[in-house]
């Protein structure tokens, strides 16, 4: 066996390998993105009462929870590498059954497959990239990584504006084609980029796979690979600053999983209600325009995710979740002014999105960095599970609130959020300022 510090093996340098993968991960959260932004497109591709509108909407995080539920303990048994393999070999059926779908039925099976398949992406790219990610980039490259699901997002808004100004039954399936091709095409090269990509070196150690862990690190780093020299750098880049916080323990544990489980549905819940459901339910001719302000302000501004490894994780989580709060509580309470002087209201809605994305960025970091590596998989599934599940009464809960009080009623979330992510500032572990992922969770 190569004499080399295993655990820490995936940090020690940025190789070309790492590109593609980083590449593929980006790419692979951005169709996640496109394909549950999808639901809230596919409203108008066929004639349909209100009520099954609001279905299709909640159908969107019904099948991601169960693709989530799905692809966490199956990838912490079998390896990430083969869950992200197996999740492409569901996208294909669905973008080809969606490719042939002229009713509502198969739209709904379509987006149903598509949507098991996002969710176990979704969870196995979290948890791979923190494994795999050198430290000194980690918390950029996860956040830069996580902002490919405001790319997927814009990306869908684009096509269907783009595809808006056709008329009649042949630009409904101008439109559903290109979707589907869209899909299809990112599906092949998701398959070429992973070709190389290896296997994360943390759980082949945790597992015992010597054999298969002394493989992938020959074919990573090469077959001249030089162990020693590997193993300092290793241990060099592994080496923390500071001690992150609390050790593992039952009742740690519990509380971070409750701070995980509140912080990630408030934010579901809100980006949710205001990128996806209000159009639908109070704009529905600016459907694909809300969103792909809220989805392009969001990208852009998620570039500040970049000074990520020189920030505390905790700070950065509870100042982002401060300014959604606030934000929207502005936009709530000035509904008459700005229903009547729409421009304000563009203002605004670039200004919300623009925090909130910050805020997504680090709390979908942070619930993936948490949980030891035997877990990982299992444990973000089980916060994303029910986070992502409590949006879906959210939006029959708010299906006939008036514009204020829906507002309103999403600041109230943000809100439950922001004080969550105030113990987490108080009593958490720090997770960010370059520490190593084995720190971040405790295990080092």
């Amino acid at each position: 066996m190569l004499n080399v510090n295993v655990e820490q093996l995936g940090e020690a340098r940025w190789t070309s390998k790492t590109t593609w993968m980083f590449v593929s991960f980006v790419l692979g959260l951005a169709l996640e993105s496109y394909v549950f932004a999808l639901a809230s497109i596919a409203v108008g591709w066929v004639p349909m009462p209100k009520s099954l509108g609001d279905l299709l909407l909640a159908w969107a995080p019904i099948w991601l929870i169960i693709g989530i539920a799905l692809a966490g303990p199956f990838s912490d048994k079998y390896g990430r590498k083969v869950t992200l393999y197996a999740t492409l070999g569901l996208y294909a059926i669905g973008g080809l059954i969606l490719f042939f779908s002229t009713t509502y039925v198969i739209i709904l099976i379509s987006l149903a497959l598509m949507l098991i398949a996002g969710g176990g992406e979704m969870n196995s790219i979290m948890v791979a990239s923190h494994e795999l990610m050198p430290r000194k980039h980690r918390g950029k490259a996860t956040m830069m990584i996580i902002n490919g699901i405001n790319f997927g997002g814009t990306v869908l808004a684009i096509v269907a504006l783009a595809t808006a100004a056709l008329k009649g039954s042949h630009a409904i399936a101008a439109q559903r084609d290109v979707v589907a091709i869209a899909v299809l095409v990112v599906v092949v090269i998701l398959f070429a980029t992973r070709v190389n990509m290896p296997e994360s070196f943390l759980w082949l150690q945790k597992k015992g796979k010597s054999a298969e862990l002394e493989k992938t690190i020959k074919s990573y780093f090469g077959p001249e690979v030089q162990a020693d020299a590997i193993a300092q750098e290793a241990m060099d880049a592994a080496r923390p600053a500071k001690t992150a916080g609390p050790r593992p323990s039952a009742a740690y544990t519990w509380f971070t999983m409750i701070v995980m489980v509140i912080v990630a549905a408030a934010n579901t819940i809100g980006f949710g209600l205001m990128a996806y459901a209000l159009a639908f339910t109070f704009f529905p001719s600016l459907q694909p325009t809300i969103l792909a302000v809220f989805e392009g302000a969001g990208f852009i501004i998620g570039f500040l995710g970049l000074i990520a490894d020189r920030v505390s994780r905790r700070k950065f989580l509870f100042w982002s979740f401060l300014g959604t709060f606030v934000m929207t509580a502005i936009v709530g309470l000035t509904t008459h002014t700005w229903q009547h002087h729409m421009s304000l209201f563009w203002i605004l809605l670039v200004i919300l999105a623009g925090v909130n994305s910050l805020c997504y960025l680090t709390e979908d970091t942070v619930k993936a960095e948490v949980w030891p590596t035997v877990h990982r998989g299992t444990l973000t599934a089980v916060a994303r599970f029910i986070s992502i599940g409590l949006y879906i009464p959210s939006i029959y809960m708010t299906a006939h609130l008036s514009t204020s009080n829906y507002i309103l009623f999403n600041a109230g979330v943000w809100f439950v959020g922001l004080l969550a992510s105030a113990a987490w500032l108080i009593w958490g572990r720090e997770t960010g300022r370059g520490l190593s992922i084995q720190v971040a969770s405790g295990e080092a």
